[in-house]
């Protein structure tokens, strides 16, 4: 599987790509930091970050993309930077019709190095060793992108494949249903068990309970 992983940002977007399958050796296919001016406009940052992301989506041609989710932070203007840029890439992946997962930090510091409270150093490191790269990548916001990306294949690539089998059950299955038992509300009783109860309960007071035909009397 081919993973496209941002790591969204207006005056710096890390953008990674890597091959890989849960349980086997990862590859690192390209790496970069697509950078605007601070002083340009909103608008021409916004449509210079979407003119090369064109470019790592025609030229690589991910089956999924990943994006950091955008958190609340002190400083509204880089949140508002960070959403604009997200906002930008789901377009274009929902264009290119390639499923799009967002994923926390602490998601993806845990997958990476076992610790959700990871420092960017200790990722740094575990991307570096699961790439088998002779250098760290850098900047932090290139290492980033490929621990999303790290982190997808791992943990979002088997989610995929299980919604894409429930799809195909669907799909096969039409207004028939998919076939799978109804979960049952917690707390609340199977159907075959209150069809049992059913069946065995005694009669209540004052009715005789009438013999089922060919039973033999005790």
């Amino acid at each position: 599987m081919r993973v496209l992983a941002v790591d969204p940002g207006l005056t710096r977007c890390g953008v990674g790509v890597v091959d890989g399958v849960p349980g086997r050796k990862l590859s690192l296919v390209e790496v970069g930091v697509i950078r605007t001016p601070s002083g340009d406009p909103t608008p021409k940052r916004l449509v210079a970050v979407e003119d090369e992301m064109r470019q790592w989506f025609s030229r690589h041609r991910p089956e999924a993309v990943a994006i950091e989710r955008v958190f609340a932070d002190t400083n509204v203007s880089t949140v508002m930077g960070t959403a604009q840029v997200t906002g930008i890439v789901m377009i274009m992946a929902e264009r290119l019709g390639l499923p799009v997962t967002l994923h926390t930090p602490t998601e993806v510091k845990a997958a990476v190095s076992g610790n959700g409270r990871a420092d960017k150093a200790q990722v740094t490191t575990m991307v570096t060793r699961l790439l088998g790269l002779d250098t760290p990548p850098k900047p932090a916001d290139a290492a980033d992108a490929l621990a999303l990306a790290i982190c997808h294949v791992w943990r979002g690539g088997t989610q995929s494949r299980l919604e894409e089998a429930r799809l195909e059950v669907l799909a096969r299955t039409g207004s028939r249903g998919s076939g799978i038992p109804r979960r049952v509300p917690p707390g609340a009783v199977p159907p075959v068990q209150r069809l049992r109860a059913a069946t065995t309960q005694p009669a209540r007071t004052g009715q005789t309970a009438r013999p089922h035909p060919g039973a033999q009397p005790r």
